[in-house]
């Protein structure tokens, strides 16, 4: 099945519905996301607002990367000092 990708604006537009009272089953329906999604989403933003939140996300990006990078740089390291190991 396709999956379906939601912007952070229709992420907290959904939240917003379900902080106003509309019924979770009427609005996962609505949506076509399942009820572990919403639960999730709401765990995540929770109490953000649209800019917040893609801040938030750009924040987690950017420490992916980072993280990316100290892995190889980390590698690259370990595979110096094997090869001066070898050499002495």
């Amino acid at each position: 099945m396709k999956r379906k990708r939601f912007s952070v604006e229709q992420i907290v537009a959904v939240l917003k519905q379900a902080e106003v009272g509309v019924p979770v089953a009427e609005l996962i329906r609505q949506v076509g996301i399942s009820e572990q999604t919403l639960y999730r989403w709401k765990k995540q933003y929770k109490g953000l607002e649209t800019d917040q939140v893609r801040q938030f996300k750009q924040l987690q990006d950017e420490n992916a990367r980072l993280k990316r990078l100290v892995a190889e740089l980390t590698l690259d390291k370990t595979m110096l000092q094997d090869v001066l190991a070898k050499k002495l």
